[in-house]
């Protein structure tokens, strides 16, 4: 069996946790933050877990994180 290429654009915006669960960032935390109320960029901060629909073609694009 061929090695797997890591698609090098998904390692940087996927980590794996100490449990073995994979990780995102939240999204709307970029830019436009002046409008956005304090409480709203705090909930925005801090890694999310990915949805288990999306965790096999995540493992699929990223095969050795």
């Amino acid at each position: 069996m061929p090695k797997l290429k890591t698609k090098k654009s998904a390692a940087k915006r996927f980590s794996k946790s100490g449990t073995g669960k994979l990780l995102r960032s939240k999204a709307y935390r970029r830019h436009l933050l002046t409008h956005k109320s304090a409480k709203q960029k705090r909930g925005l901060c801090g890694k999310a877990v990915v949805y288990r629909g999306d965790v096999s073609r995540v493992e699929k694009m990223v095969p050795y994180l």
